[in-house]
């Protein structure tokens, strides 16, 4: 089972539910919103312990 994370949406503000798949490492990936449909960049680091860390940004930022 992939692991759930719990964010807002960058564009609309909005809770929103990833699922990451963390089994390929750090990554970086572009996932549309689910409320907004608007294209959010997820970033996933794995910490000292493997465990998931996930940043979420706007297509547009920097």
């Amino acid at each position: 089972m992939l692991p759930a994370i719990d964010t807002r949406c960058p564009y609309c503000g909005e809770p929103i539910e990833l699922f990451v798949d963390d089994s390929a490492g750090g990554q970086q990936y572009i996932e549309d919103c689910q409320v907004c449909c608007r294209p959010i960049v997820v970033t996933v680091a794995l910490d000292a312990d493997g465990e998931p860390e996930v940043a979420v940004r706007a297509e547009d930022e920097a």
